[in-house]
């Protein structure tokens, strides 16, 4: 259902809100330039320092921006499974095509309250969900034989898969079937997931490149397949860079000195060091996304 070179968008801020001018110019960027579907509200979208007031409206702005070119994904995840469910209610009403659900942070449920939180919120609202799993911010890894209990839900259509384990994934394919997407979320991780069965990326990098990352799912799924391995070493350094330090702050500063968005985080993110400033400077340079 979903798949292909999907965005993490980010969201520009002004002033202390959201920046809704910038935020509708980067939905026309990436449709421009071959994304084939935006994701608001997640993790690069800085969703932690959201109000619920600001989650809706950037979930409903970037819905009505699309207008129905690609599909919208909106983040609906949460550690409190009762708010889970608002937002994915929310995001369907807002006119959403699927969610994107973060296992639950912070509290580490076991692997059957895992089951029980997913199924919960897919008991509640009918809409496409895609798990998302990322360990290492959470806490919490939800395990490939929960996922395939999860995957038997209708409503449950794939899975986010941030790990980078390609064991994982391989196994997540075996498991889930071939209608159940695994989608990497790690962009190093892209062309290697789509060897082994995977769907897609949900990205970070797609922020400042969409075009590169779109022409590498779009060589693949082609057959051309030298050129996107080609393509995956040629954007290894540029996906580094935009891990020197926290995520979203090293792709917000790209897209600030792009010129497409100011330069605002809302704490405790803060600004890069001097130093990893110079160095992503350099790297955009290189790759040609400033001059």
């Amino acid at each position: 259902m979903f798949s292909g070179s999907m965005v993490a968008i980010v969201t520009p801020f002004a002033n202390g809100s959201v920046d809704q001018q910038a935020l509708r110019s980067l939905v026309e960027f990436h449709l421009q330039n071959g994304t084939d579907a935006i994701i608001p509200c997640g993790t690069t979208g800085e969703s932690a320092t959201l109000s619920h007031a600001e989650h809706d409206q950037v979930v409903e702005l970037v819905i009505e921006a699309v207008n129905g070119r690609v599909p919208v994904i909106a983040g609906a995840g949460s550690n409190n499974t009762a708010e889970a469910i608002r937002l994915t209610r929310h995001a369907k009403e807002a006119g959403a095509d699927g969610v994107l659900l973060i296992t639950p942070y912070y509290n580490k449920p076991t692997q059957e309250g895992l089951f029980q939180h997913f199924s919960a919120i897919a008991g509640k609202v009918e809409i496409p969900m895609v798990l998302y799993n990322v360990p290492s911010r959470t806490g919490t890894d939800i395990l490939p034989s929960t996922v395939a209990r999860l995957a038997k839900i209708p409503e449950i259509v794939g899975i986010k898969e941030a790990t980078g384990c390609m064991g994982r994934a391989t196994e997540l394919v075996t498991s889930c079937g071939p209608d159940f997407a695994v989608i990497s979320g790690d962009d190093g991780t892209f062309f290697p997931m789509l060897c082994v069965g995977g769907k897609g990326v949900i990205s970070v990098t797609a922020n400042i490149a969409p075009d590169l990352m779109a022409s590498l799912y779009d060589n693949f799924t082609a057959g051309n397949y030298d050129a996107a391995r080609g393509l995956h070493h040629r954007l290894l350094k540029l996906i580094q860079t935009m891990f020197i330090e926290t995520n979203p702050v090293p792709v917000k500063e790209s897209l600030v000195m792009m010129g497409k968005v100011k330069l605002e985080l809302r704490l405790p993110l803060c600004p890069l060091s001097a130093g990893s400033r110079e160095t992503l400077r350099s790297v955009l340079k290189e790759y040609e996304l400033i001059s």
